[in-house]
């Protein structure tokens, strides 16, 4: 593993592009690292490599190309921090709450509110970003080696280019994953603290937001995919986070089933966006006066070939930050309904920061 973090440190210093990640449930480390610094551009999600893409998909997804970059893998060897003890921690200074941040935030879940009453769209993400200053010893593999050892069940990547910036998250939401002619991906929705157990009770919001995400999913592949098939719905643990999740299965429409067809079907899904789709998107852009960027994008594997196979496994940019200019910058939202509180809003935005702080130290 050693190796794998003095080829990043050399990547680093020759400002070259890499992505180094692990999968959930993994003690496999994976770095793609790029030959040269050009940005590379997706066109027809043909390509293969590592793929970056933003929120808003009138803007073209970035890749690391299989075919200009060095691939290698590592073994974890151990983890360093017990992650369900460090759970249980609450940092003091992060309960210290902006409160011009708090009143835009409550202020614009309210707007959301008053558009879903009028019946412009059913449910709409809205989101916040937070900035935290970081000190000149910061060293973003710790924090990835910290995301690592307090996330074992996410998706944790460092990414890395030099005509771009640098991102690192811990996404517990899969978008696609396919292996041959079978298709995987989960409706996620809700959010509650972890506190010992994921035997919880869920309100009515969460469990009507929760359906509504499932049945647009469903929809949305039956053009695309064959015998799709879900599970019930259940309780699912993202560090000190629970959210509720149905898994969704099926088998690739040969025809249909383009890769670039099954993510226009999907993102950004309503996860991170909300119902209908064009419409929140368009109020989310209009009034959340700041640019998500790569926060709540996608990323991930693109048609790679691992041992024959030709594998797609991409995730929804959650739980991330960007590292610039000495300061690490938070990405945290929710999913407003009718039913939503603006101040339980906020607060759950409060908790989401606090989770990706505690990385930080």
């Amino acid at each position: 593993m050693g190796d794998v973090y003095a080829k990043i440190k050399e990547q680093l210093d020759q400002n070259l592009p890499f992505v180094v990640y692990r999968k959930a449930d993994s003690m496999i480390l994976h770095a793609v690292f790029q030959e040269n610094n050009k940005v590379y551009e997706v066109e027809d999600y043909t390509d293969s490599g590592f793929v970056f893409a933003p929120f808003d998909n009138t803007h073209k997804a970035v890749i690391i190309p299989s075919g200009k970059s060095n691939y290698c893998t590592a073994t974890i060897l151990s983890q360093t921090v017990n992650s369900e003890k460090r759970t249980s921690g609450i940092i003091d200074n992060t309960l210290l709450e902006d409160l011009e941040a708090q009143k835009k935030h409550i202020e614009l879940v309210e707007k959301g509110i008053e558009t879903i009453q009028s019946g412009r769209f059913k449910k709409v993400v809205l989101s916040r970003k937070e900035e935290v200053s970081i000190p000149d010893s910061f060293s973003s593999l710790h924090t990835f080696k910290n995301l690592i050892d307090y996330y074992p069940k996410a998706f944790v990547y460092l990414w890395y280019h030099p005509k771009i910036g640098t991102w690192m998250g811990a996404t517990p939401e899969t978008l696609i994953r396919i292996k041959n002619d079978n298709f995987f991906t989960m409706a996620l929705a809700g959010t509650q603290p972890y506190i010992d157990t994921i035997d919880v009770d869920w309100g009515a919001k969460e469990l009507v937001e929760q359906e509504m995400v499932t049945s647009f999913v469903t929809n949305k592949l039956s053009s695309v995919i064959k015998d799709i098939q879900r599970s019930k719905t259940y309780t699912h643990k993202a560090g000190t986070l629970l959210h509720l999740r149905t898994d969704i299965s099926g088998v690739l429409d040969n025809e249909n089933s383009r890769i670039e067809k099954i993510i226009e079907a999907l993102h950004p899904t309503p996860a991170v966006c909300g119902l209908p789709k064009d419409e929140a998107k368009s109020f989310i852009l209009a009034t959340e006066r700041y640019n998500r960027k790569y926060y709540t994008g996608f990323l991930g594997e693109l048609n790679m070939n691992k041992d024959g196979v030709i594998k797609s496994n991409l995730f929804v940019n959650l739980r991330c930050m960007e590292l610039s200019n000495g300061k690490a910058i938070i990405y945290v939202g929710g999913g407003i309904t009718k039913d939503s509180d603006p101040e339980k809003e906020w607060e759950e935005t409060v908790k989401k920061t606090e989770t990706m702080k505690r990385v930080l130290l």
